[in-house]
């Protein structure tokens, strides 16, 4: 499943499958990787902002 250039604001991953899902490129990416299964999915750096919310962790 593609997420490529999608713009995800307002989206809810809530126990979902999104193992080898590509969210390369996209934008307003909010997911917990506790609560859904994301192994093998891509990911680029800016998506890490929105992986890293839960724990208060800050890029920059």
């Amino acid at each position: 499943m593609s997420f490529q250039e999608s713009d995800l604001m307002g989206a809810v991953f809530d126990q979902s499958n999104l193992e080898k899902a590509d969210f390369r490129n996209t934008q307003n990416l909010r997911l917990d990787p506790e609560t859904n299964r994301i192994r093998g999915a891509y990911f680029d750096l800016n998506g890490l902002p929105g992986l890293l919310e839960k724990y208060g962790i800050k890029l920059g």
